[in-house]
């Protein structure tokens, strides 16, 4: 089965119902739930549990979904702080290595299409990663 991963701005989309992005991204899982595992890792997990108050509803609803928690790489881990320097000399100014540097490292040394809304900064630094976006 083909695996693609799924950034938390689409999963947030449909767990807050969001008003302008929730049928793309709800109809955008749907028509890939079938031929692919939904993967996420740590760095999307930790997004989404800010919207909850305990574990075990983050649990939940993760499950209930049917996303699948997959560990992030060394090789990923690598590659997230070579885009992090990358970044700096392109005048960025964040001190740490942003969380999207994580997601698309882990898509790119994974090999998977990544799902997302938020393309920009996943177009520059991993221009080899498909992206599936509105």
């Amino acid at each position: 089965m083909n695996r693609v991963l799924v950034d938390s701005n689409v999963i947030l989309d449909i767990f807050l119902d969001d008003t302008t992005w929730a049928n793309w991204s709800e109809m955008t899982l749907n028509r890939l739930v079938e031929s692919h595992q939904l993967l996420i890792n740590p760095i999307i997990y930790t997004e989404l549990s800010i919207g909850f108050q305990r574990i075990e509803e983050v649990e939940e609803a993760i499950a209930r979904a049917g996303f699948q928690l997959q560990e992030i790489p060394k090789e990923a881990l690598f590659l997230a702080g070579k885009v992090f320097v990358q970044y700096r000399k392109n005048q960025g100014t964040k001190s740490s290595p942003l969380p999207d540097f994580f997601i698309g490292a882990h898509a790119a040394v994974l090999g998977v299409s990544l799902i997302t809304r938020d393309i920009a900064r996943y177009r520059t630094y991993f221009p080899s990663v498909h992206l599936i976006s509105p």
